[in-house]
């Protein structure tokens, strides 16, 4: 077994152990901190623009990795052809990572020329946007270069798709991943230095998304008589007495 099967082999498990325990110590010594520490107060013209781009891009390049990663390709093949999904993917893929893409660029911009934001960024930050960044580009090259050596475009499906399942069955494929051409091991091995980061960063928030805003009841902030009843909305009966 070469060094290189052991590591696709190893490494995947510790990266989970580092965004497990990290996210468990974060959460227990670091409540506080548990926040995208939020620079809109600064400046918010160029973060409505960038904001939403980063985050709508950002969300649907998670879904095409989930689909291309974790559905094998014999079922896919029986919704759609392998041309098909190789154009929507490139198409949408693109599109979502273009976007995402430039409104991480704009981001970066606004934190680097908008003097308050600028103040604002720690160490951790910079560490946080680079590694981000370059998880990124690497993806795009992926995209880009998604042809192996003689010319025929490699298929992820049959080398990093079965490889990353085989990580959650506790049985590592890694010479499926050795098989893979390098730009993809480039991307993945920037993605788990990423995620190593993940539980440290801002990006932590991702865990505490407020999904339970969409569901919650409404929230009454005042009371008003209704009909001159003396009815209150939203208040329980006074009690008659003293």
């Amino acid at each position: 077994m070469s060094g290189w099967v052991i590591f696709w082999d190893v490494v995947p498990y510790v990266t989970l152990a580092a965004v497990v325990v990290g996210t468990w110590w974060r959460y227990r010594y670091d409540k506080f901190g548990w926040t995208t520490r939020s620079s809109q107060l600064y400046e918010s013209r160029l973060l409505r623009i960038a904001s939403p781009m980063f985050h709508f891009g950002i969300l649907v390049v998670f879904i095409g990795h989930v689909i291309g990663l974790l559905i094998p390709e014999s079922w896919m093949d029986l919704v759609m052809s392998e041309h098909v999904y190789h154009l929507q993917a490139v198409i949408l893929g693109g599109l979502a990572g273009v976007a995402a893409l430039t409104g991480i660029v704009l981001l970066i911009y606004r934190r680097r020329t908008t003097g308050p934001v600028f103040m604002a960024t720690t160490v951790n930050d910079k560490v946080m946007y680079a590694v981000l960044l370059a998880a990124m580009v690497a993806g795009f090259a992926c995209t880009a270069m998604g042809v192996t050596p003689e010319g025929a475009e490699h298929d992820y499906r049959e080398t990093v798709s079965p490889w990353f399942r085989s990580i959650w069955i506790l049985q590592p494929r890694g010479d499926l991943m050795v098989q893979a051409p390098l730009y993809f091991h480039i991307h993945v091995m920037i993605a788990l230095v990423l995620f190593c980061l993940w539980p440290f960063t801002r990006l932590v928030h991702v865990f505490s998304a407020p999904i339970g805003y969409l569901f919650r009841p409404y929230v009454v902030y005042r009371s008003r008589d209704v009909a001159g009843r003396g009815e209150l909305v939203g208040s329980q009966p006074h009690r008659r007495g003293w």
